[in-house]
């Protein structure tokens, strides 16, 4: 309760008032039944000699009124006014419990958001993009409806099942007895059927993840299902995910199912009773018409408000099923967060250094990703990385940014640990271009202002212009209005990767990271914006990840890296000269008459 308490506090009024609303329509129900009794018994049998215990109340009113018709019409008028406190309090308990669930499931769902904002890429790596969208969808949603009936309920049902139980005792203590057997057999029965369907209920969660996840991959990659002609596989995957949950659904509704069945069972056995023994009474003498119609009504209410809180329980198990899931999320460390004590520090020049930096993304794994890296970059300065394929280039410019964090070493940006600075500050400076080029449903004009939300149209223009796009946004109907599509649907690799630069160019990092961001761009059009960084980002530290050595060839230090470790640190001629895996990457490249003059052009130099 204590982790809920913070979404209700704000709304205590709709909390408190929802339920005393419930409180009054109870009353009513169990006033009404004993209202018919009198009805019964004094207006139309006459048994006000027949020394039936009734309040004095009721006897003054009958002597009163002098005849069965004034009774009659008197008591009508209490029922028609408890009808309508009735209606009122029906209506007050819905809207106040409404107002009261819809609120704490807003403030819930914003928190769980929040939460996974702040998540690094290794929290995020702890659930599936599917199950996080149910966290913050459905299980969000069995919440808030859980609540919303508790307050409908949680008062409502109990306190109907306490009244009639008084009333049903007070009408005939004797024939009571019969509710010591039909309500215990009824509670063990709902607690066998609700301690079953909990387990079943987390299990169906997960597999709505599951179909979640399916659903959000075939969408996302739709144009790969269609190239690839998978059509057929991705309906076979999606159907084995729909038929899961389908069996696990079914696992928990049948379970759920029987407790129906059940109630209606012991409630028309304890009705049937209650006639049988009330029934003999009757003919007997000791018990009047209207109060056994009356006590009937109240084992009737006795037993629906025990079905209503079995349907409560039923809620409850999926609704804790889905609190537990939620929990996770909100009690999960983000293992980067602001230090305790920020230096209040911001990129001002660029300057990054490595000492003896190493990092696993699998803490327990032997081989770590990065091992015992050593590199100064000075402020300003151009610098290639290259190496094979999963060399760990991408971890280590992600560290800059403190998207992971080092397991051993540190990273530090103008001599400041990257720990010491405040994430907003510290990502404020820091310009990346993944090799996911991502972008945004919205205009073009909205994702490039991503990198800077003020941005003038010609400040918008400028840094399209220097990531070589702003001749095809220029050539759309819209231009900058261009709507781009969920994920930039509508633009080629190549534009997207230029839009991708020019909102980070838009931002004026003093680092820009380039990670393998012009690889669906023509030479030429990359050789026109490696001009544009030389000239328009002088003060900026440029760091450019490739897998094509024309795209390093022209900075100012390339570092060469293979299986976590940089193997050599130079110019393009002194790695050419010195360095074997870069001599093998380069000359991989070139084409015969390419890898010759390459070959003069070495042996001269060395010459």
């Amino acid at each position: 309760m204590k982790r809920w308490f913070p979404y209700i506090k704000p709304y205590w009024p709709y909390f408190i008032l929802g339920p005393l609303c419930m409180i009054v329509e109870v009353i009513g129900e169990v006033l009404m039944p004993k209202l018919l009794s009198y009805i019964i018994n004094f207006g139309l049998e006459g048994a006000a000699d027949e020394g039936t215990r009734v309040p004095a109340f009721i006897l003054w009113l009958y002597d009163a009124l002098g005849s069965n018709a004034g009774f009659i019409l008197a008591i009508m008028a209490g029922m028609i006014l408890t009808a309508v406190l009735m209606m009122i309090g029906g209506v007050g308990g819905a809207y106040f419990g409404a107002k009261a669930a819809v609120n704490f499931a807003t403030d819930l769902r914003a928190d769980l958001y929040r939460k996974i904002q702040g998540f690094s890429f290794a929290n995020i790596d702890n659930f599936s993009t599917g199950s996080l969208v149910t966290r913050l969808t459905n299980d969000v949603t069995q919440l808030q409806n859980f609540c919303n009936m508790m307050l409908r309920m949680f008062f409502r049902a109990p306190g109907m099942m306490i009244g009639a139980l008084i009333m049903a005792i007070a009408v005939n203590p004797s024939l009571s007895v019969v509710l010591a057997v039909s309500i215990p057999v009824l509670v063990a029965g709902i607690a066998i059927i609700i301690g079953r369907g909990f387990s079943r209920f987390a299990r169906m969660q997960t597999k709505i993840d599951a179909l979640n996840s399916t659903v959000g991959e075939n969408l996302t990659n739709a144009r790969v299902v269609k190239s690839f002609v998978r059509e057929d596989f991705e309906r076979e995957k999606f159907g084995a995910a729909n038929r899961d949950l389908k069996e696990n659904a079914g696992s928990a509704m049948r379970n759920m199912i029987i407790m129906q069945p059940l109630m209606t069972f012991v409630m028309n056995a304890t009705v049937i009773a209650v006639l049988w023994f009330g029934g003999n009474q009757l003919v007997d003498g000791q018990m009047s018409t209207g109060d056994l119609a009356a006590f009937v009504t109240y084992i009737t209410q006795i037993l629906s408000s025990l079905m209503m809180v079995s349907f409560l329980f039923v809620m409850f198990s999926r609704a804790m099923a889905s609190a537990k899931r939620i929990r996770e999320v909100l009690d999960e460390k983000i293992d980067i967060a602001d230090c305790e004590r920020p230096t209040g520090a911001r990129v001002t020049r660029g300057e990054i250094e490595f000492r003896n930096v190493s990092f696993r993304y699998y803490k327990n794994s032997d081989e770590p990703v990065l091992d015992r890296i050593n590199l100064k970059i000075g402020a300003g300065e151009t610098v290639g990385i290259i190496g094979s394929t999963g060399c760990g280039k991408t971890t280590l410019v992600s560290l800059i940014a403190r998207l992971y964090d080092t397991d051993e070493g540190a990273v530090y940006v103008d001599g400041v640990n990257v720990r010491d600075y405040e994430l907003f500050h510290l990502r404020e400076g820091v310009g990346m271009v993944l090799q996911k080029n991502t972008l945004f449903s919205g205009s073009i004009r909205d994702n490039l202002r991503w990198g800077d939300d003020e941005a003038s149209e010609e400040e918008i223009r400028a840094a399209a212009d220097a990531a070589q796009a702003d001749g095809f946004v220029q050539s759309f109907k819209k231009g900058y209005d261009t709507d781009l599509g969920q994920g930039g649907s509508n633009v080629s690799g190549g534009q997207k990767q230029r839009l991708c630069i020019a909102r980070a160019l838009l931002k004026k990092p003093k680092i820009i990271i380039l990670d393998d961001s012009t690889s669906a761009v023509d030479t030429a059009t990359e050789a026109r914006i490696r001009e544009t960084f030389k000239t328009g980002l002088k003060d900026s530290t440029k760091i450019i990840i490739a897998q094509r050595i024309g795209s390093v060839r022209d900075a100012d230090r390339i570092v060469v890296m293979n299986d976590g470790r940089i193997t050599g640190v130079g110019t393009h001629d002194e790695l050419l000269a010195g360095n074997q895996e870069y001599a093998e990457i380069y000359y991989s490249q070139v084409d015969k008459k390419d890898e010759t003059k390459g070959g003069e052009e070495h042996g001269s130099k060395n010459a």
